[in-house]
């Protein structure tokens, strides 16, 4: 339950005058580059102290000396998100760096691995499950205990999600059901965790955003699994040009903007609804898509 002690605080800062995020404390997984890189600068241009977590630690460390070098406060910790010793050092790495609170926790993490249904390999099937439902809840278990206080600091979880996962999407079965799935965890984490600590969880769906993941597969960008398998990332230049509307000269024509959105777009629609701007939205699933599929 909102408090009136929050409310006044929020009425307080209208200005912001030290940030949106002023004296919050974020973790915000998959930040090495794209989106959550984006969400990472934004945080802290905003006051957050803000945790870079990405499998590979030159782009994670990258990204935090760039928030530094510019004022901010961050700090990099690299790891596997399918590894459960990674997500109890960096929930500890994180409290650690907030003086003992975490504030926010995107759950951004995660990678295509497509295939239609007939052919799709139980590795693509679990593993996709793995990173973006398993991880995103491993995760968030394990930060409860900075979560469920009642010190009238604001906390929020935001889990990404696609319109895959609300619309489903050819070749990625896994995917899309995955994608879905993170509706659920946010809504049973509004529900379990608001009335009580005054939680906020809120799913962002995103459309075609630019990202290595929505590039020209030719472009060569790929994952290399725990094991050592190379995915290829991206869509197959000539679906790419069907999927785009380039092949009839009506690109994007399924967008009533007419084209992708960028990762900056992307990552200011994480926070705004971070932010107390949006102190009364919770448990929802918002569409950050241009208005594809309305």
């Amino acid at each position: 339950m909102a408090s009136s002690k929050r409310i006044d605080q929020i009425a307080a800062h209208l200005n912001f005058p030290k940030g949106l995020l002023a004296g919050q404390t974020a973790i915000i997984t998959g930040s090495g580059q794209g989106i959550g890189a984006e969400a990472a600068r934004l945080f802290a241009n905003e006051g957050a102290k803000v945790v870079v977590s990405d499998i590979d630690g030159k782009k994670a460390q990258a990204v935090a000396d760039n928030i530094n070098a510019s004022g901010g406060s961050a700090i990099a910790v690299q790891g596997d998100m399918l590894d459960d010793k990674y997500i109890d050092e960096l929930v500890k790495k994180a409290a650690e760096f907030g003086g003992g609170k975490i504030h926010i926790i995107v759950n951004n993490a995660g990678y295509t691995w497509d295939g239609v249904i007939h052919k799709i390999t139980d590795k693509q099937w679990d593993t996709i499950i793995a990173l973006h439902n398993t991880a995103p809840f491993k995760l968030v278990r394990a930060a409860a205990p900075y979560f469920r206080v009642t010190d009238g600091e604001p906390r929020n979880i935001i889990n990404i999600s696609s319109t895959s996962g609300l619309h489903g999407n050819a070749g990625q079965a896994n995917y899309s059901l995955a994608k879905a799935g993170v509706t659920g965890l946010t809504k049973t984490i509004a529900k379990e965790w608001g009335p009580k600590f005054g939680v906020r969880a809120n799913t962002i769906a995103f459309g075609h955003i630019m990202t290595r993941l929505t590039a020209a597969k030719e472009a060569g960008a790929f994952i290399t699994t725990p094991d050592g398998q190379k995915v290829a990332l991206g869509i197959p230049q000539a679906q790419k040009a069907v999927k785009d509307g380039k092949e009839k000269g009506e690109a994007f024509a399924d967008i009533p903007l007419r084209r992708p959105g960028t990762a900056t777009e992307a990552a200011s629609a994480v926070l705004g609804v971070v932010s107390p701007l949006f102190s009364y939205v919770n448990g929802q699933t918002i569409s950050v898509t241009g208005g594809r599929n309305i």
